[in-house]
């Protein structure tokens, strides 16, 4: 989330026989090449081929974020990950921009609660200059007083920028896991307090790198005009003599779905509307009811044609637009407690209680009567365009790929992810959304613009004579 641009036993054992049997049933799937190596150090590198194009997509995904920062440190993963790109003793600050975007290509960085993931694309030629980068820095990092203050700032703008100077202040995606969980580890504000970013030390950000940023705690994704061996060669040549280092066992941050209904009413200086965020707790990753889930949201609130859309907006009026998030990730790339969330601003002219009232009817009219044939086909087949057009690009087949070996263990689910969607039937659809959707699993934030909610002055009441 850099301002300047914006494990396993496989789940699919878990997974309903039908969604397999469609996998194999479906000879138009695009089954993507993929290869997987694991160096001596730990280091996993999963590689796409394609000669489309002489590009190449690359991403290094550690196995850490916010989940497993420090505590009293919230936003500490964030900061690190700024700390990355100021350069090491042997390539200083501005290094990946000469190498990378100096020749057409581009990179970035973000956090997560389960990972952090660095990438770049560029001409292939820059291939080997990307990896030398991204291994030194995974060797060391230059730590001094300097780096760390410029990148405390860096943050801590951001946060006024995306955040504390924004209409609504991204209440449907930070407040709203505050409020829905119960343990430390999901609830914190990982994007992250400026109290909290001023006391990290230097000792901190030695010790994060040392536990967290070992070659055995992260994934090698490539992708592009370049085969499996050659990239295999060039993994072992640039990441191969980093030693393992020990990595922190996680806590217990497993938790199950709520059981009452949590309402909070917030205040917002600079929105002009009313907006209401409704969170629900997920399936955990590799249940049988994440794929239907998945489908579920995408029924509900994937687009102008999903049910809250015509219901809401269309239909009844009350919303001026619907969206819907799946914590800061996507349905698919979590490995703990994560959130449907779905968001709307709201006419002044009516209340939340309207907006969640006409919401339940909708879940309802799902959870009773099912989803006909011809609504679940189009659902489904927009979901395949969107998972197949996301992976058309080099960069993004890589981080994906990264991502999904880093969670799942196995980068192969990218190939898994088609059947299991198309595998979700009407009853599978019934079942999530009434374990999942259910009021008692459900956290509100109801945000008002501050003049609606600024108290009246009583009326001046006559003297009495």
């Amino acid at each position: 989330m850099r301002a300047r641009h914006l494990m396993l036993l496989l789940g699919s054992l878990l997974f309903a026989s039908a969604a397999q049997a469609a996998e194999t049933a479906n000879p138009d799937a695009w089954e993507l090449p993929i290869a997987t190596k694991t160096l001596g150090n730990g280091l996993t590198v999963v590689v796409s081929e394609d000669h489309s194009a002489p590009v190449v997509g690359v991403s290094v995904v550690y196995h850490v974020g916010m989940r497993l920062e420090p505590r009293d440190r919230t936003g500490f993963a964030h900061l690190f990950e700024h700390l990355m790109f100021e350069g090491t003793p042997n390539a200083k600050e501005g290094v990946f921009d000469r190498v990378i975007t100096g020749g057409g290509g581009r990179n970035n960085g973000s956090t997560r609660a389960d990972f952090t993931n660095y990438i770049e694309t560029a001409p292939v030629s820059a291939l080997e200059s990307i990896l030398w980068l991204e291994a030194d820095r995974m060797k060391t990092l230059d730590f001094n007083p300097v780096t760390l203050k410029n990148q405390q700032d860096v943050v801590k703008e951001e946060i006024r920028v995306n955040v504390k100077n924004q209409p609504y202040g991204g209440f449907m995606w930070i407040d709203i896991g505050q409020q829905a969980f119960q343990k430390w580890e999901n609830n914190h504000d990982g994007y992250g307090s400026f109290e909290d970013l001023e006391t990290a030390s230097l000792e901190d950000v030695a010790a994060f790198h040392r536990d967290y940023y070992g070659p055995n705690n992260a994934v090698l994704g490539i992708a592009g005009d370049v085969t499996p061996e050659q990239a295999f060669v060039l993994a072992e040549k640039y990441f191969g003599g980093i030693p393992a280092r020990k990595t922190p066992a996680a806590p217990d941050y497993h938790e199950g779905l709520n059981t009452a209904e949590k309402r909070v009413q917030q205040s917002d200086a600079l929105a002009q509307v009313p907006a209401i965020a409704a969170a629900w707790k997920m399936p955990d990753r590799g249940s049988k009811d994440q794929a239907p889930m998945a489908v579920l949201g995408s029924l509900l609130a994937n687009g102008d044609a999903s049910r809250l859309y015509q219901g809401l907006v269309k239909g009844r009026e009350l919303a001026l637009n619907v969206d819907s998030l799946y914590g800061l990730t996507s349905e698919w790339e979590y490995d703990g407690p994560t959130l449907f969330t779905v968001f709307a601003l709201y006419k002044p002219t009516t209340n939340a209680d309207a907006v969640l009232d006409a919401i339940d009817e909708e879940i309802a009219k799902v959870a009773n009567d099912g989803v006909d044939d011809a609504t679940l086909k189009r659902v489904k087949t927009q979901m395949l365009a969107d998972w197949y057009d996301g992976l058309e690009m080099f960069l993004s087949r890589a981080d994906t790929l990264a991502k999904l070996q880093t969670l799942w263990g196995d980068a192969n689910v990218a190939n898994r992810i088609p059947g299991w969607i198309e595998g979700v039937t009407s009853a599978d659809i019934q079942r999530v959304a009434k374990t999942y959707l259910t009021k008692d699993n459900r956290t509100v934030i109801d945000r008002k613009p501050a003049t609606m909610l600024q108290v009246q002055p009583a009326a001046a009441q006559p003297a009495k004579n």
